[in-house]
């Protein structure tokens, strides 16, 4: 789950991360009256999900209060890579002396937390490691014991270059650490982490994303949650307890456990064709589940078939059957549904579904996602 810049600023500094103050905002007068608060220069900047949006236009400075109702005015209701911005933080403008990128992030490979730091802040870091790799530092953290002390003193004397930043520099990436691990996050990063002409050190930007399967941990987290940033589909397949991810292809995916549906996906492939979305129906599938399932599938227009492919272990194949039948009943589906179903009551479920002659049984996987691949060309 991912959180605007304004929200992420909220939880660093309840962890005593210094950030310049903010008021976020929805309409241009808000952004107005906001930057006569300050008193200052402010920086009008659009709360959306998505990165890019200095490059798209969506961060501006305004010297005085009319200005930012003017800025703020042009950057509501732009899109950027598809998301209206709907809130704009007018925040105070800093004078920038130096800017510094710190991020903490889980290493899968090394099964550990990562904390990254680069001098060359401000930019993005994917930038950063393909032209100067050599100019980001990478210190691994044991779970069990957390980030040492020494560990942040040294990151932040190769990135301070003198003891008297060092020090309020280590006491940051220290609380970046340890907001990162208290609130099960997936991402906390700081760019830049700024340092002023008078030598505060400040994190001018925030940026947290939490592990979906922690957010039990945090029921106060969800309110945190934007739904409208958020793939309808997936905000739908949530509520119905399903797992859902739009990806780009055109053959629909409805399958039962996460390996099955991710070793369908690579058979999709495989046979050439591109998969159209990762959707779980999960361990237990009553008829409901499978309607609902057809109809977030159906949302996406790009999807030329459906692959039903289920291996009915708690699943029971003739519940995912009579899904089907209520579905073709209930949905006039048009779209061609080719469906495998092998395990418990595989029987009656092929019985079941022979009442519908619109569907396209298979007998095995590979049989399946071939003609999934065929009707979706």
């Amino acid at each position: 789950m991912k959180v605007h810049e304004y929200q992420a600023k909220e939880l660093f500094a309840r962890y005593g991360i210094p950030v310049p103050p903010g008021t976020v905002v929805a309409t241009a007068a808000e952004a107005e009256a906001a930057a006569a608060r300050v008193g200052k220069p402010v920086v009008v900047k659009a709360q959306v999900l998505v990165g890019g949006r200095g490059k798209a236009g969506g961060v501006k400075i305004a010297k005085t209060p009319a200005e930012a109702r003017e800025k703020a005015a042009a950057i509501l209701g732009m899109d950027i890579k598809g998301e209206t911005v709907k809130k704009v933080l007018v925040t105070e403008a800093v004078d920038i002396a130096r800017e510094i990128y710190v991020a903490v992030v889980m290493d899968r490979r090394a099964q550990k937390p990562l904390v990254m730091a680069s001098a060359e802040g401000g930019v993005e870091i994917e930038v950063t490691a393909k032209e100067n790799p050599s100019a980001i530092q990478r210190v691994w953290i044991d779970p069990l014991y957390g980030m040492h002390p020494f560990q942040s003193r040294q990151l932040a004397t190769a990135l301070a270059g003198d003891a008297e930043l060092a020090k309020p520099m280590a006491d940051i990436i220290q609380k970046l650490y340890r907001l990162y691990d208290e609130v099960d996050a997936s991402l906390a990063e700081i760019n830049p982490l700024v340092v002023t002409p008078d030598r505060r050190v400040l994190a001018l930007d925030a940026k947290l994303n939490f592990d979906d399967n922690a957010l039990e941990r945090h029921p106060d987290f969800e309110t945190l949650r934007d739904l409208d940033a958020e793939d309808p589909g997936e905000v739908r397949a949530r509520a119905e307890g399903l797992s859902f991810v739009r990806l780009s292809g055109n053959v629909g995916c409805v399958v039962n456990g996460a390996g099955l549906a991710m070793a369908t996906m690579d058979l999709v492939k495989f046979y050439g064709g591109q998969p159209a979305n990762f959707l779980d129906i999960g361990g237990s599938s009553r008829p409901e589940k499978v309607i609902a399932a057809l109809s977030i599938i159906l949302q996406d227009t790009s999807v030329k078939s459906i692959l039903f492919n289920i291996f009915g272990g708690i699943t029971r194949c003739d519940d995912v059957a009579r899904g089907l039948v209520t579905a073709f009943d209930q949905m006039n589906l048009k779209l061609p549904v080719v469906v495998r179903l092998t395990g418990t009551n595989e029987d009656e479920a092929r019985e079941i579904l022979r009442a519908v002659p619109a569907i396209h049984p298979a007998e095995t996987m590979d049989e399946a996602v071939k003609k999934a691949i065929a009707l979706a060309a």
